[in-house]
């Protein structure tokens, strides 16, 4: 997906016009591109398609991040549960098999097609409602509040689905029985439980995290594909920068987004009832116990997910299009 920055009022195709494209406003000698010229149905398939490839890449690493999120804390705490990344991942495999890391991934597989539609819907529509002069370029403050904009679409679906992948990720570290038998019954059983308000448990966290996140996802995108045509001199985004371009976004998202995550986690985990007011209380309550650092627990999973995931995304939706294409 290639978005360029050097917008020029020019009609540069005498063929018949597509009428998904916008020829006015095209760059200067550069040929419509897949966004440009495909239609939505295309695209929103091949997002979709993009998104699982982000989901089964790094599924394994979120769940890590999840459990070190999690554990048990404070002074009361002896001896960590888990040392680290590794250590983690070892006693979890060890525990319940390979198939453990992919725990609770049910819930964003499902959600992955409208949330990618939503994404850049919102991306979309927010480029339009900033770019006020039309014949001139964004900048790169203009595509960081454009993508921050496509973050408070996607919350809607993003934060029941987190609610429900946290729960299931976690409910085999406990002693007893199975309490959720998949994403269904797990989403239907905090529904009897606490109704919608339940279900949606950690919203405000998740926007904190997604509208800074999403714009610096899209502005990073952006910023490093530019550099690399500069570098390069090309005039179209090759394989190798989109697969730079897109893991850089994933890692800046999580730059950007890891703070109010941790937040997110903890807070949809808890039993109902254990934080009064919310992100405020497991702030308060993380900033006694642990401290400022504590915000980026688990980073080292999410960075090690961040490019191959992100970069499988771009990826994805790029192949999935040729594919289409050749199909109709």
């Amino acid at each position: 997906m290639e978005i360029s920055l050097n917008y020029k009022r020019e009609f540069v195709s005498q063929e018949t016009p597509s009428p998904h494209l916008n020829y006015k406003f095209l760059p200067q000698g550069r040929k419509p591109t897949m966004t440009e010229q495909e239609s939505p149905i295309k695209y929103f398939i091949s997002g979709g398609f993009g998104g699982m490839c982000t989901v089964i890449t790094g599924h394994p690493l979120d769940t890590i991040k999840v459990h070190l999120q999690t554990m048990p804390s404070g002074p009361q705490i002896k001896t960590p549960l888990y040392s680290g990344t590794f250590d983690c991942a070892t006693k979890l495999v060890k525990k319940e098999g390979v198939f453990g890391l992919y725990k609770g991934m049910s819930a964003p597989l499902a959600g992955v097609s409208p949330i990618f539609a939503v994404c850049f819907f919102g991306y979309g529509l927010g480029k339009r409602l900033i770019q006020w002069n039309s014949t001139e370029p964004l900048t790169y403050t203009q595509y960081f509040l454009a993508g921050g904009f496509s973050g408070i679409f996607t919350t809607s679906i993003m934060a029941p689905g987190e609610r429900i992948k946290v729960l299931l990720q976690l409910q085999d570290s406990e002693k007893g029985s199975k309490k959720y038998d998949g994403m269904v019954d797990c989403a239907s059983k905090v529904y009897k439980t606490g109704g919608l308000r339940s279900v949606f448990k950690g919203v405000c966290a998740t926007l904190a995290r997604d509208v800074p996140g999403t714009g610096m996802y899209f502005l990073a995108y952006e910023y490093v594909q530019d550099k690399v045509k500069e570098k390069t001199g090309a005039e179209k985004m090759s394989t190798l920068s989109t697969i730079l371009a897109g893991g850089v976004a994933g890692m800046a998202y999580w730059v950007i987004g890891m703070p109010a995550d941790v937040l997110k986690s903890r807070l949809q985990a808890a039993p109902e009832g254990t934080y009064k007011k919310g992100i405020r209380s497991v702030f308060a309550e993380l900033m006694k116990n642990e401290g400022v650092f504590a915000l980026y627990k688990g980073v080292t999973p999410v960075m090690i997910r961040a490019f191959p995931a992100n970069a499988a995304c771009f990826i994805g939706v790029e192949l999935f299009m040729k594919l289409l294409n050749k199909l109709f």
